[in-house]
């Protein structure tokens, strides 16, 4: 009688080009996971086999838009895979039109998808390089949808491989929460499952003494903690998601990010999302993210 397989982790990156995919990649590898790149579809269950084969532990493959032809494979093979008491993690990465525009015009790399003809006209290149990173999305919206996403636009590499490695931290067989706050003002984050506005309670920003600090610093939480309307936003959304949690882990629900925005990500959004991570931890696996204060961070 064959011996069991060795217990498999193995983590999916797709996402956009130009998204950070190979930035993920290199944060698995410096976690022990032996990492392939680019790998045709219709090579990922031979590979399982072969790598269960040698008793393989952590396996990080990333697939593209480069293998459109055959993506639509992939949810059935995973599926299968996890009928077969393979681990699997999705992590797909994304990032907005605007900075993936911006990214391919600094590198001067083509789009996989880009037609070979390149427009001499800078609006005509523009407006073709637009045209297939939409194509992209559209191909890739199948495995998004199944996938936990990181949304890259102004997230620094550093921070992105940390993002990563919490990912792979988080505990795989429950639905976990990711608490997010941001700044209206650079954009609603693309990873966002719920997106609540919290720009109209008191802002800290205003108070001279507080101005330079932020939602985790002790001033400024016993500013918002004297707020009514402060204590009751907080007990709204965790009302809320206290509610629907359970239904969403029932409809096998990985992943559940709650971004919390305000003006300028500093005060009130990142006060939110301390607290209600703090509420929601004893009971669900959490992750917190500040997406301004990272952006700031020195690489």
């Amino acid at each position: 009688m064959p011996l069991p397989y060795k217990k498999m982790h193995l983590v999916l990156i797709t996402g956009m080009s130009g998204s950070g995919k190979s930035v993920a990649l290199n944060a698995l590898e410096d976690l022990g996971f032996y990492c392939v790149d680019n790998l045709p579809p219709e090579l990922l269950l031979p590979l399982i086999k072969l790598e269960r084969a040698n008793e393989a532990g952590n396996l990080a493959i990333a697939m593209d838009v480069r293998s459109a032809a055959s993506l639509p494979l992939v949810p059935s093979q995973l599926a299968q895979l996890k009928t077969q008491g393979v681990q699997v993690d999705c992590l797909f990465l994304d990032a907005s039109t605007d900075t993936l525009m911006r990214r391919f015009s600094e590198t001067r790399r083509r789009h996989p998808l880009s037609k070979t003809d390149t427009p001499q006209h800078i609006n005509d290149q523009h407006r073709a390089l637009a045209e297939a990173i939409e194509l992209e999305r559209e191909l890739l919206s199948e495995l998004r949808a199944d996938a936990h996403v990181i949304d890259s636009s102004i997230i620094r590499p550093t921070q992105l491989q940390s993002y990563v490695k919490s990912f792979i931290d988080a505990p795989g067989e429950q639905l976990t929460l990711v608490f997010e706050s941001f700044a209206f003002k650079r954009g609603v984050p693309n990873d966002a499952d719920f997106v609540f506005d919290v720009r109209m309670l008191p802002n800290p920003h205003y108070e001279p003494g507080l101005r330079d600090l932020t939602g985790c610093d002790r001033p400024v939480i016993d500013f918002l903690q004297q707020q009514a309307d402060v204590q009751t936003m907080l007990d709204q959304i965790h009302a809320f998601l206290d509610h629907w949690l359970e239904a969403m882990a029932h409809n096998h629900r990985s992943y559940v990010t709650v971004a919390i925005g305000c003006t300028g990500g500093q005060h009130r959004s990142v006060y939110l999302v301390e607290q209600l991570n703090t509420l929601f931890a004893p009971r669900w696996s959490t992750l917190k993210r500040h997406r301004e204060m990272a952006a700031r961070q020195p690489s």
